[in-house]
């Protein structure tokens, strides 16, 4: 695969400019002799720094003049300097630089200002496709199947030929969704809808329009569309005033840690989810709203980081497929190489790929990969203006290609190890603060006593140059970059230290 022309302009004047402007000589910083490993990202930031309290002055002002126009700003915790920041680290409007282990809520892949995407950018023959946005179902351009291939299904999982790109992560679902729900009612039909479904359909009523259902979680979040919600269940905030479908929702797993120390009561609860499975099929078919498509994070990030082991995801297809159910997986957090393998189903050993896999964030581009008999039977059928969008797949053709010159996902493996290590220490000295560290790659997490000690950890390490998420009730997450390497997890480690020291 040919790389040559996104990378041709590596020395060019354009890209020199670009790259002193968005990293400054006043503020750039050189690795140090003592660094355990080359950067890369060679001219990132060594240290984080804070000039401020957080927020500063000038992003208390923005948020001003930011409620002024939308009303909505309760969710704003910084305003970004984003032409100054580099690699890991993000730099705020006040001039504070920070260690972001969150990137963008999971969406960053290789950290900002990569120079391999600026050159990307820098592309006159990809500007013309900036500037031209088709709709790609109607107008897609000469290259767009190559670069398809190239971005998409040269890291597709294995059983899955087929993808189909979207805008975000909602809407991926809920394509993924409608198109199993079509596949369902062409097995169960025999072949296309007969003229009276169609009619019906049109009305809102049967035959045209079945009662079907989607089995989700507890603890799960698919997205915040209107159809979404009704398969999301992490937080109240999401749901609350809108109205949900019928559909039926199971426990997750709430596994023990260490793994290895509760083998037995982790399979037992695992057992136990997979019953709830069974029954909740068995009550929506008895019902005449049979469950034609289960949905599935391999970790519930926003609902608190909750895992399975590979045993309950393989005994959870087995009874889909003696159910005739789509197995929906859903990596729009785990999905891009964050668990140390491009997807984290595959750390599952499945006997076969699940049917459809779909897909945001870390993939730049929102979208789902699915086997071939998932295919829309007729045009129209699952379409929308855009479908995606070009740019996106030039810029994710450039992030497969980093990923693999500078091998990523064993960066990601080596530097989770590190951490999760790291963290286990802090949880033997601090018992009382922290707990239950777990995680895949670098998409790891841990529990705070309560919410608010949560709260106060992450207040503290954003005051101390390190952005953390939170999620779930008292969960502490780390979302960072592939780029993210041992030293950037010492840093954190060290921040946390102290923090946990002086709490």
């Amino acid at each position: 695969m040919a790389f040559v022309s996104i990378f041709r302009a590596r020395n060019s004047t354009a890209l020199q400019k670009l790259m002193r402007s968005v990293v400054p000589n006043t503020v750039r910083h050189k690795a140090s002799a003592s660094a355990p490993a080359p950067k890369l990202v060679p001219d990132e930031y060594d240290l984080p720094y804070v000039c401020t309290e957080v927020p500063g002055p000038k992003t208390k002002a923005l948020l001003q003049e930011m409620d002024s126009i939308t009303k909505n700003t309760g969710t704003i915790q910084l305003f970004a300097d984003f032409k100054a920041s580099r690699g890991n680290f993000l730099v705020d409007v006040d001039g504070n630089r920070f260690l972001d282990c969150f990137t963008q809520i999971s969406s960053i892949p290789l950290g900002y200002n990569h120079p391999a995407l600026l050159e990307t950018v820098l592309n006159p023959e990809n500007a013309i496709a900036m500037v031209n946005r088709p709709s790609l179902g109607v107008f897609p351009s000469e290259e767009y199947p190559r670069r398809m291939a190239a971005a998409l299904l040269s890291v597709a999982p294995k059983g899955l030929d087929c993808v189909q790109t979207m805008m975000c992560g909602s809407c991926s679902n809920e394509n993924a969704i409608k198109q199993a729900f079509m596949q369902y009612r062409v097995k169960e039909r025999g072949g296309l809808p007969s003229q009276e479904e169609y009619e019906s359909s049109m009305r809102n009523e049967a035959p045209g329009t079945p009662s079907l259902s989607v089995l989700s979680f507890n603890g799960a979040f698919h997205g915040r569309t209107v159809g979404m919600l009704s398969l999301t269940h992490s937080k109240p905030i999401h749901k609350v005033d809108v109205p949900a479908m019928d559909w039926p929702c199971v426990d997750f797993p709430h596994l023990k840690y260490p793994l290895d120390l509760h083998v037995q009561e982790n399979q037992a609860e695992e057992d136990r989810c997979l019953q709830g499975v069974r029954d909740k099929i068995a009550e929506y078919k008895a019902k005449g709203n049979p469950v034609a498509v289960c949905i599935v994070e391999p970790v519930q990030a926003e609902g608190g980081d909750h895992h399975a082991t590979p045993y309950f995801f393989n005994e959870l297809q087995k009874i889909l497929k003696e159910a005739g159910a789509a197995f929906i997986v859903d990596e729009v957090q785990t999905g891009g190489g964050v668990a140390g393998t491009m997807w984290a189903h595959e750390q599952w050993n499945l006997p076969e790929s699940p049917d459809l896999v779909t897909f945001a964030k870390k993939l730049i581009t929102g979208g789902y990969y699915y086997k071939p008999e998932f295919a829309p039977k007729q045009a129209y059928q699952v379409f929308n203006t855009w479908m995606g969008d070009p740019t996106k797949l030039m810029l994710l053709e450039t992030v497969v290609y980093v990923i693999r010159r500078d091998n990523l996902l064993a960066n990601t493996q080596k530097t989770g190890e590190h951490v999760m290590h790291g963290l286990q220490d802090l949880q033997e000295k601090h018992p009382q603060l922290i707990s239950r560290v777990r995680g895949i790659g670098t998409f790891i997490a841990f529990d705070a006593a309560t919410p608010e000690t949560a709260a106060d950890i992450v207040a503290k390490a954003k005051n101390q140059g390190i952005i953390l998420g939170l999620c779930g009730k008292q969960t502490i997450r780390l979302r960072p970059a592939l780029i993210f390497q041992i030293q950037h997890g010492d840093i954190l480690l060290d921040t946390l230290s102290h923090i946990l020291s002086d709490l």
